[in-house]
């Protein structure tokens, strides 16, 4: 079974929790995939080139400077100082974007209105992709060729244009595309039952217990749509969803969704 890693931008951003995490995902034993994110970095250079990053609703902004900015930071530095420190320990990583071998192809997100169901917003050049926009035969190429991919977020349309995608929707993509198994990694150690306690990780969560929760206020902010990811991939064809730390990869835990029966 493959299974497939996805690791946000305060992994990313954090030099020593970035060196454990790939020590130990290069200890994984079997087919393994990784997609990354790398928002705070980014925004972190936009500043620094007196570009102030706009997000809508937790969505980040993309016009034609923003995409140059995010592009040289996850399809460049993020992506290159992850692959580099897999193989320091004896993981044959590639890194890759979406163009590279037009392996994942993203269609221009159409303007969406807002939670006010009035205002109407472009986001940009922000993609979307699908389990059908992933070329499956080339991962497994690759796999097979005893490689790890590596992906960041940056993809393209086909059509010469690149386009920056939300990497938990890709990675969603990616593991429906593939059956493999998905593992949200990010700096807690799952979805928590009380926000207060980091101690108080659900061990299992289904749909009914998701929209239970939501309304208790219990989960809000950026896990509904990491959760909403989540449960979408597992309905579409991934073999499984656990949700976990990025730390101890190799010891079972975090909180693993389950579908309604």
């Amino acid at each position: 079974m493959i299974r497939l890693y996805k690791i946000g931008g305060k992994v990313v951003d954090d030099p020593a929790a970035l060196e454990r995490f790939c020590a130990e995902f290069a200890a994984l034993e079997g087919p393994k995939v990784l997609v990354h994110g790398g928002g705070v970095r980014a925004s972190q250079v936009q500043k620094a080139l007196g570009v102030e990053p706009v997000r809508i609703e937790g969505r980040r902004v993309t016009d034609a400077k923003t995409l140059e900015v995010v592009t040289m930071v996850y399809a460049g530095w993020c992506n290159k100082d992850i692959v580099t420190r897999l193989q320091r320990h004896g993981c044959n990583a590639i890194g890759l974007s979406g163009c590279d071998g037009s392996v994942i192809t993203a269609r221009k997100r159409p303007p969406l209105t807002l939670s006010d169901g009035v205002t109407e917003v472009d986001f940009g050049f922000v993609g979307d992709v699908t389990a059908a926009s992933v070329n499956v035969q080339l991962i497994r190429q690759l796999l097979d060729a005893g490689l790890t991919p590596v992906f960041c977020a940056i993809n393209h349309d086909g059509a010469g244009q690149l386009l920056n995608t939300n990497a938990d929707t890709m990675a969603a993509a990616v593991s429906v595309a593939l059956g493999a198994k998905l593992f949200y990694c990010f700096e807690l150690g799952g979805v928590l039952y009380d926000r207060n306690d980091i101690g108080s990780v659900i061990p299992s969560l289904d749909p009914d217990g998701y929209v239970r929760l939501k309304a208790e206020g219990r989960i809000q902010d950026g896990m509904i749509p990491k959760l909403d990811n989540a449960f979408a991939a597992l309905r579409d064809g991934a073999s499984g969803v656990v949700i976990r730390s990025a730390e101890g990869l190799a010891v079972p835990g975090g909180t693993e969704l389950k579908t309604v029966r």
